[in-house]
């Protein structure tokens, strides 16, 4: 893949788009990114795709953005980085800066609480839908580990309320463990 000046324009917009047309955060952009870099581009395979949506998942701060800078960083290193994060987070910087100017016109109209309740069905059905798709993933390995990890990280999490960093953590080291066994 050669990287030239349309190479960067086409990773920059290609952010750009997403970002702006999304609703909803990171787990919403994500399976986007990856529809648009894994299935349309071509420019990332699957494995990679999730091996960084679990690095920015597991990164401080926006999932959205984390995972951007990595696809960026993956593609052409600092300057891919730069061209990813600027086309994530220029449109909300954008669509902020101007919802503040008129933000009392909005705060109180019925037809926008409607218009963000249908956003939020929106939002739900494509986090779903990231849910089953790791899910087949992660069965499709034939393993029978990770579905455990994943369970007991939901029990952990939901019923007895640890504290996420510390399910993440615990699950780190378990991955390097295994990483090591793996190696001898």
């Amino acid at each position: 893949m050669k990287r030239n000046s349309k190479f960067y324009i086409k990773l920059f917009f290609s952010t750009f788009m997403i970002s702006a047309f999304t609703f909803g955060g990171g787990y919403v952009i994500v399976p986007l990114l990856r529809k648009k870099f894994v299935e349309e581009l071509k420019w990332i395979d699957e494995k990679e795709m999730l091996d960084l949506t679990a690095i920015a998942q597991a990164s401080p701060g926006a999932i959205a953005v984390n995972t951007s800078i990595l696809i960026g960083y993956h593609l052409s290193g600092i300057i891919g980085s730069l061209f990813t994060v600027l086309g994530t987070v220029l449109p909300p910087f954008l669509i902020l800066s101007v919802v503040s100017l008129v933000y009392t016109a909005f705060r109180d109209s019925v037809i926008i609480g409607f218009i963000l309740k249908g956003m939020q069905a929106g939002v739900s059905a494509v986090i779903i839908d990231v849910v089953y798709n790791m899910i087949v993933e992660i069965l499709g390995e034939k393993k029978a580990m990770p579905v455990i990890i994943a369970i007991c990280a939901f029990i952990a999490s939901y019923f007895f309320h640890v504290n996420v960093a510390l399910i993440v953590l615990a699950c780190g080291a378990y991955g390097a463990l295994s990483l090591l066994k793996q190696k001898k």
